[in-house]
Parts: structure tokens; sequence; C-alpha cells
């Protein structure tokens, strides 16, 4: 990892946005985080731009804003690593009291910061973005989302809030403690209600994306959900031994059934039977192998002890060299 210059070490905000192919959205970004930040604090801020390996001009605009800008500070990583890494990278980076994590494609309006603002001052150490509303999304996107994670909060023991996403403005102790938890496969708006103090959320409408396709396709909210669900609850696991036992007792009864046959002397039995019992048994061992098997996985994975991302440069104007320096040696997962 290079650092081309840095930053000071503790501004009294830090937005975080992770980008990947955004050169459609990312001046209009720029400008509406900078107009709602010199509003909020003034001059004492810093953007925090990560780039997610992009294809397009998004690098590029990126080392511009910066050149630019004092208050810009561009993350580049080597490679794509997917968004949740993306944003860990941006917060591990970010030296704000206080941390406002949006997406770049505006959906969730930077004007809320205010109002976010405001509840912080009163004790508040999260206050998170709630969803009344989800315009320009499918009618699929929309109801798949609402039962995902009200499944969700029936699998595990924390309080995982509905209709949320990361969209949010966090406490530095908040920050800090989130930045302590190693896990590979992250569900970072699981972990900050796993790490509790006080939550509240702020209701609003989300708009329609600003330009540019979404970058969590149908593959991927799967892999969402799966990484969320095996990284808070050991439920399936319990499910499995249950389906276990389901298809044992299937299976004595039918053991039964062909003893009944046998004795009286119905021995010849069609296919029928046999099929069954092998598609149920053979179904339930498969199914359990797979649960048992995604969480071996995660724990092989996460054993083998890889940074959880790498950065290829950190690019802002000179400003207190040493202070980044120090937040780059600070850094474990970089």
């Amino acid at each position: 990892m290079s650092a081309t210059s840095t930053r000071p070490k503790t501004p009294a905000l830090s937005v975080v946005s992770p980008c990947y192919n955004e050169e459609a959205v990312l001046p209009e970004l720029y400008r509406r985080v900078t107009s709602v930040c010199r509003e909020t604090v003034g001059e004492d801020y810093e953007i925090v731009l990560v780039d997610d390996g992009s294809s397009d001009r998004t690098r590029a605009m990126m080392e511009e804003l910066s050149a630019a800008d004092p208050h810009v500070v561009a993350v580049i990583l080597s490679r794509n690593h997917g968004h949740q890494l993306a944003l860990t990278a941006g917060l591990q980076i970010a030296r704000g009291d206080r941390i406002l994590i949006l997406d770049a494609d505006l959906q969730d309006p930077p004007e809320l910061l205010p109002k976010m603002m405001a509840r912080m001052d009163d004790g508040v150490d999260v206050v998170y973005g709630k969803r009344t509303e989800r315009r320009g999304e499918t009618a699929f996107k929309v109801h798949s989302a609402r039962l995902f994670y009200r499944v969700l909060n029936k699998l595990v023991e924390i309080d995982i809030p509905t209709d949320t996403g990361d969209f949010r403005l966090m406490s530095r102790r908040t920050l800090d403690t989130l930045n302590q938890m190693p896990e590979h496969h992250r569900f970072i708006r699981g972990m900050v209600s796993w790490i509790g103090f006080r939550q509240e959320p702020l209701e609003y409408i989300r708009s329609e994306r600003l330009a540019g396709e979404t970058k969590y396709p149908f593959r991927k909210m799967v892999h969402f959900a799966v990484d969320a669900i095996a990284g808070f609850s050991v439920l399936p696991l319990k499910i499995s031994l249950w389906l276990g036992i389901i298809c044992a007792v299937i299976g004595v009864m039918f053991m039964g059934y062909t003893v009944w046959g046998y004795l009286s002397g119905n021995v010849v039995q069609g296919w029928t039977t046999t099929m069954t019992a092998v598609l149920i048994l053979g179904s339930g061992q498969l199914m359990m192998l797979g649960v048992i098997g995604g969480y071996l996985g995660r724990l092989y994975m996460q054993s083998k002890n890889r940074p959880l991302y790498i950065i290829d440069q950190i690019i802002c104007q000179p400003k207190g060299n040493a202070a980044r320096e120090d937040a780059d040696r600070d850094d474990p997962a970089a």
C-alpha cells in the first residue's frame, strides 16, 4: 500500500462512500455532499471516496476531485473486493468524530445529515435511515427485501432494524468498536446493531437511483443474504439437525413398512417406495452437508487471516502527512 498524501486525523465529520463504476453520479455526489457538509460543520470535514476496482473513469475522477479539493480522500483498492469490504476500507481510513455512510448512487439523501447530527447531539450513537418508501425499485426487490429482514430477525438473537441499509451516522466510539471486528464475510448493518449503544431510526423516502445500474443483481442479493444469516445465526445448523431427525423417522417408518411386507408374504415391492426413501434421505443428507459445509468454509477462510482488502493508494492533498501515515500503520486490515 502506498499513501500519496494525507489529511488531518480528527475532523468533525467523515463521509464515507464506496464507489464501483459510478462516473455518472460522482460529480453530483460530490456537489451535494460538499454542500451539506459546509452547511452543517463548516470546513471541518472529509469525504472518503473508495474506488472498488472500477473499470470506468471513477478512479480518474476521484483523483481530479482530490487534487481540486483538500477535503476529498480517494482510497484506491487493488481490485474489486465487493461493497461491504470497500465500505470497511473507507471506515478504517475515516478519522472523523462522526461518520456518515452514504452509497454513491444518491438513493439515500445526504441532506438528512443535519437532522442526524441533531439526534446525535442528544446523545444517540447511531442514527440509521429507515425507508418508508422505495421509489424506482421493482415490486420483487421491495417485497423480497421486506421478507428477508423479517426472516433474519426470526433467526438471529439481536434486533436488526427492518427496512434499513448502510445509510447511517455513527459516533467515533461506535466506529472504533466496528473496526475491531475482524470477520471476512461482513454484514455491516448487522454488525453495527450487534455493537449496541443508543441507536435510533430516522424515517425517509428512498429515491430512485440518480444514474447507472444497480450493483446488487439477484445473485449478489442472495450471497448478501447468506452472509447476513450465517454471520449472525447458527439456527441453520440446528434446523439441519431437526431435518436429519425427521429423515431418520421417515426412514424407520419405511423400514417398518418393508418388514411388514416381508412378514405378510408380499416380498416383491415396486421401485417407487425404494426411490422415495432414497430421495428423502439423500436430499436431507445433502442439505445438511451443504449447511455444515457453508459454515466450515467460512471458518476456513477466516483461519487464513488474510487482509480484508488491499489498498493500492490513498490520494489527497498534503496536510499532516505524519497523521495519515500513522493511520495507515494502525490499520490492521490493509
